[in-house]
């Protein structure tokens, strides 16, 4: 399981060196490069929409909160081209989080 990075609220707000956060392109599993997984989907509709609700049941061990703000400070962040944050991200969710349910 890729680790969980403890990031602050202003690491948020302000961004962070993301791509310290998530794995190298090559190392991302092409499932999710290619978008067709539904964590792709919730970080599409998350990245361009918005979410009026997230429910997401975090794996043995994980902190949703610190998950959280991980996945959010790459979000946030300029640094990775939009590809590679895409499907980071959707790996992330994927490593740390066993379901999901979203309202765009």
């Amino acid at each position: 399981m890729y680790s969980i990075v403890e990031v602050s609220a202003l690491d948020v707000a302000f961004g962070c060196k993301a791509l310290d956060l998530m794995p190298s392109y090559e190392a991302v599993p092409d499932k999710f490069k290619n978008g067709n997984t539904k964590w792709n989907k919730l970080f599409s509709d998350w990245f361009f929409s918005g979410l009026k609700k997230l429910e997401l049941i975090p794996k043995e061990n994980v902190d949703k909160n610190k998950a959280l703000l991980h996945i959010r400070a790459i979000m946030g962040s300029f640094e990775p081209q939009h590809e590679h944050k895409e499907a980071g991200i959707a790996f992330l969710l994927s490593e740390w989080f066993e379901d999901a349910k979203w309202e765009k």
